[in-house]
């Protein structure tokens, strides 16, 4: 397939909705490894709960959700703890081109619908897009030149 730059949109139908105790901007953790031990749902829409089959396997999860409320972005940026500017996309800053996020959380239990994680820096009421397993192997690989 060739995308050329006129074509901007990209369409996606969230899967479920993040739920969290964090329901300001101003209370999310800046990454999930400062919401450590703190308690959150995932709720997936009943047409996509038999994609969880297998899912309980995993300790850790990947989150991916729409910035929902981020809705401005600079390619040029000044990233969490720094003092210098870097493009947008060597951050984790929210505000992106796509307003993509991703999260690794830890996978507590499955009980229907409802996914219990901890770890989370997510915002009360984000879409979720999709979820995939985090595999250690696989995600934290050596480099290898």
């Amino acid at each position: 397939m060739n995308l050329k730059n006129d074509q901007k949109e990209v369409l996606s139908k969230p899967i479920g909705i993040i739920h969290s105790p964090f329901k300001d901007r101003n209370e999310i953790p800046k990454q999930p490894y400062e919401g450590r031990d703190v308690k959150a749902t995932v709720e997936i829409f009943p047409e996509f709960v038999d994609g969880l089959k297998c899912l309980e396997k995993f300790s850790h999860i990947v989150l991916l959700f729409n910035f929902h409320l981020s809705y401005d972005y600079n390619l040029q940026v000044v990233p969490y703890r720094k003092n210098h500017t870097s493009g947008v996309f060597a951050t984790r800053s929210p505000h992106r081109p796509n307003q993509i996020g991703l999260s690794i959380v830890r996978l507590e239990s499955i009980k229907s619908n409802i996914i219990n994680i901890t770890n989370i820096d997510i915002i009360d009421g984000t879409p979720l897009l999709d979820i995939k397993p985090f595999i250690k192997e696989m995600d934290c690989f050596d480099m290898i030149d």
